[in-house]
């Protein structure tokens, strides 16, 4: 069975060309060359050698926001655009930290004057957590020339230095601050009390957890949710649908990649996971799962209600390049955004979702469901 996953272009199917980055590298219209002045939205930091890592800005005169790119209604062969003609600079991080910083903590990309040692050459990797960047070079020379503008409570909490790096993110969180701002400013070493710099992929999932969990506690405040609501939303073939039972908090996800999908080959591979009020261990899921958690989270939190939550990602062969866990996060917070549907039992919710699906092998991989239907409960 082929697991893209695995390869990341290495052509371990035995193509002599892999089909996904051969769509990228289409979408280059720009030549190599040995300086970029532009804009900077945000920077990256690799996890290769930690912690000896490398990284720099992202060099693009676009945007790098997720939800920019859903409100401008670009479709994935416009994203795939951008993130192909994307430049991540390359240097050691103590020769370019003061200037990472800068970008990190504005609210707006900052125009920049970068000098390479070589030209920028495609040098694609994908990445289930990270959204993929087409071009890298060796940066000889950062400048960064416009002013950042940081907005007060990034101001504030960045230069408090005596609150833990999980304080900071829930104050942001609290002040308004989005994920993604947040994201930034932890791989950017702009966080904690003992501050360094965080590999980007590590920080994204780590932002998502550490959010979720604090409104998790809040939510296990809150009495449970009146009835059982089914939410259906999609984002460039990721389908989430969730179901919300009444009752104290409990979380599970159920991922299904279907045959000759990104991630699967001849056969559907589904894969699950769930929790309680605490998670042990990383998700065999890895990043989706906190990515749909803080979504589902969100919607709780608003409406001040506790719930049982199912989610069922099922991914169609549409989604033919990994963008990162930022799509799973924005299409359940698309579906929950959308008007439910209220089922009379959890066995309509099921079979609703099996019918929409137009399968029920998902249902075979839960374990939180049949539990559901034996277990008595005060709720």
């Amino acid at each position: 069975m082929m697991q893209c996953a695995e390869c990341k272009g290495k052509g371990l199917c035995g193509l002599p060309r892999c089909p996904i980055m051969s769509r990228f590298h289409a979408q280059l219209a720009i030549k190599p060359g040995l300086d970029y002045q532009g804009s900077s939205p945000s920077v990256f930091i690799g996890s290769y050698g930690y912690p000896d890592m490398q990284g720099g800005p992202l060099l693009i005169n676009d945007s790098d926001n997720p939800p920019d790119w859903i409100n401008r209604n670009l479709g994935m062969e416009d994203i795939v655009g951008i993130r192909a003609r994307t430049i991540r600079g390359n240097s050691g991080l103590h020769a370019v930290a003061g200037n990472l910083q800068e970008i990190a903590i504005s609210s707006i990309p900052l125009d920049v004057d970068v000098a390479f040692f070589k030209p920028v050459a495609f040098n694609l990797n994908f990445d289930g957590t990270v959204a993929p960047v087409g071009l890298t070079g060796p940066v000889k020379h950062l400048d960064v020339i416009g002013s950042a503008r940081v907005e007060r409570a990034v101001d504030r909490i960045t230069s408090d230095s005596d609150v833990m790096a999980t304080d900071a993110c829930i104050a942001l969180m609290d002040a308004d601050i989005d994920v993604y701002q947040i994201t930034k400013l932890m791989t950017a070493g702009l966080l904690g009390k003992r501050r360094k710099f965080v590999p980007t992929r590590w920080a994204i999932t780590a932002v998502d957890d550490t959010l979720s969990i604090q409104l998790k506690k809040e939510i296990s405040r809150f009495p449970p949710l009146e009835e059982i609501r089914l939410f259906d939303g999609e984002i460039y073939g990721n389908r989430i649908l969730c179901i919300l039972v009444p009752g104290d908090w409990k979380y599970e996800m159920i991922e299904c990649w279907g045959k000759q999908t990104l991630w699967a080959g001849d056969e559907e591979v589904i894969v699950q996971d769930r929790e309680g009020l605490n998670k042990k261990g990383y998700s065999p899921i890895s990043g989706a799962y906190y990515s749909a958690r803080l979504a589902a989270c969100e919607y709780l939190k608003h409406i001040q209600r506790c719930a049982r939550v199912i989610i069922i990602r099922r991914i169609s062969g549409d989604y033919w390049a990994p963008l990162g866990t930022w799509v799973i996060r924005e299409a359940t917070r698309k579906a929950m955004n959308a008007p439910p549907m209220v089922c009379p039992s959890l066995d309509v919710a099921v079979n609703e979702v099996s019918a929409r699906l137009g399968s029920g092998s998902w249902f075979w991989h839960s374990t939180l469901i049949p539990e559901l239907k034996t277990q008595r409960t005060l709720f």
